[in-house]
């Protein structure tokens, strides 16, 4: 397994760069993630490589997963790799996509690896992503929960706050945590939801727990960067009610990656504004946030974390990868490789 590698020469070299902090004032920005909950007014550098010597322990999931199809992290790493290395075409673009985005395409990479070691069943070519994408093409799927389309259900008075948010990702997060704190697992109005997440219950009419495509994309995600792809990209922004062209976007190869693009600059600005911290350079981080959603949130928390510990008088805590991420991070110089 994967879990028991240790990090290279490099990854321990740059560990002792931990202790290195570039403080820089945060100019304004327009954030493409929407409002934030507060803004850092110093930003420090993440730099590159683990914070862990070893990899932190796999999700149960994902190992349940792996062994369900009797594979191996090592196997299901080496088939992406080999994947990706073939299509030639395929990193063109990601190359392409992420400079459209301003990051380093490795984030991109980082992802797709990631995804295809850990969270899907690893692929022998691109090209079946691209004939699966075909098929949802005139689809009767559709975004609701017990025949309440989910367009309908965040007109609930109880989602009236959302209607003063702006922009796709701040009005779909709203909608995700007003989920999570009053209907999750509750009966509201006489109707009892669910304790699953707002994306599984209204947003995966195929079976819970599903992403798709290339980036293994929630759709939910995908309505979040929406506007996003449509400034940056001039892609139709998405809708709620139409389903099958939503899958479609986060199926297609060639679109999904404008989405996951979008998805890793959300998270980099998140923590640049939010908790403070410039993870631009550090694919794992990134990578983690990828795995884990609502870095917003994340970011927040963080920065809370944070300033206890400054008033106490302590270094800060930097943001640490997970098993996925550490797997980024551990493999870079492979994955830069493919670029």
């Amino acid at each position: 397994m994967i879990q028991g590698l240790t990090s290279n020469r490099w990854t321990r070299s740059v560990a002792v760069l931990t202790c290195i902090v570039l403080a820089v004032t945060l100019l304004p920005a327009t954030p493409l993630s929407g409002s934030a909950p507060a803004q850092a007014e110093t930003v420090t550098l993440v730099p590159p490589g683990n914070r862990s010597e070893t990899q932190p322990p796999v999700s149960p999931h994902a190992v349940q997963r792996t062994r369900k199809t009797r594979g191996s992290f090592e196997g299901k790493y080496s088939r992406i790799y080999a994947a990706l290395k073939r299509d030639r075409r395929l990193l063109k673009r990601i190359k392409k996509v992420a400079n459209r985005y301003a990051i380093d395409p490795v984030h991109v990479i980082g992802a797709i690896v990631g995804e295809h070691t850990y969270n899907v069943d690893s692929v022998d070519h691109i090209q079946a992503y691209y004939i699966k994408a075909l098929e949802y093409a005139g689809t009767a799927l559709t975004f609701e929960h017990k025949g309440e389309h989910v367009a309908d259900f965040v007109q609930r008075p109880q989602f009236a706050q959302c209607g003063t948010q702006r922009g796709s990702f701040a009005v779909w997060t709203c909608r995700e945590r007003i989920w999570t704190s009053v209907f999750r697992g509750r009966t509201v109005d006489g109707t009892a939801f669910p304790n699953m997440r707002f994306g599984q219950t209204f947003f995966q009419p195929l079976y819970a727990g599903q992403t798709f495509g290339l980036g293994q994309l929630n759709p939910l995600t995908a309505l979040k960067v929406s506007d996003a792809v449509n400034r940056t990209s001039g892609f139709k922004k998405l809708s709620a009610r139409d389903a099958p062209r939503v899958y479609q976007q986060i199926m297609n190869p060639d679109t999904t990656l404008h989405y996951m693009a979008a998805v890793i600059r959300s998270d980099i600005e998140s923590y640049r504004r939010i908790a403070g911290f410039d993870i631009s350079q550090n694919p794992g981080i990134t990578a983690t946030l990828y795995n884990l959603g609502d870095a917003p949130a994340r970011a927040a928390k963080l920065r809370l974390v944070n300033r206890k510990r400054a008033k106490a008088g302590q270094a800060l805590q930097l943001p640490r990868e997970n098993y996925y991420g550490w797997l980024v991070n551990d493999k870079i110089t492979e994955l830069r490789a493919l670029l």
